[in-house]
């Protein structure tokens, strides 16, 4: 008789799942992790205030997805600027350098990492979230961040946020 594995189903409704400040700014929301999806991917919610901004920076490893719940941001992907607001999406394919800045008081977006070969640096460059403490949602590590970065493969910090002219 043959054995068939399979992942077990995922469900998370708003609001579910690990919460944890990320040092670059913002909480995710963890809502579905590497061990859980045999690591295909990895998706979690970013809620993140007006201003925040990413480093330049790609993922050699793998495709990053990033869905506008609420807000608007600028992506600079490959050279061009972009702006997305709620119900856009933007791909930035394995390698591709790319940074976004969040353009309204706060925006949410979906994050998706396929495969989800990325999880590790994100671990590592956040903490637990203990309930909505706002001072840690304000704090902003770049330095965790590029350790992070150096102690595993998932990112490639390029150089700092291209955005000087906004």
């Amino acid at each position: 008789m043959e054995t068939v594995s399979s992942q077990a189903a995922i469900i998370r409704r708003e609001g579910q799942g690990e919460r944890r400040w990320f040092f670059g700014g913002g909480v995710h929301v963890w809502k579905a992790r590497v061990e859980e999806t045999g690591g295909a991917f990895l998706l979690f919610e970013d809620q993140m205030t007006g201003g925040k901004m990413t480093p330049l920076h790609s993922h050699p490893d793998s495709d990053e997805t990033m869905y506008i719940l609420d807000g608007e941001i600028l992506m600079h992907m490959d050279g061009a600027e972009h702006r997305i607001g709620a119900g856009g999406l933007a791909m930035a394919p394995r390698g591709v350098p790319h940074a976004f800045m969040v353009l309204s008081g706060s925006a949410r977006m979906l994050c998706l990492h396929t495969p989800g070969c990325c999880e590790a640096f994100y671990w590592d460059a956040s903490t637990p979230l203990s309930g909505d403490d706002p001072a840690q949602t304000g704090l902003v590590d770049f330095g965790k961040v590029q350790e992070s970065a150096r102690k595993n493969g998932g990112i490639v910090l390029l150089g700092p946020p291209p955005f000087a002219s906004h």
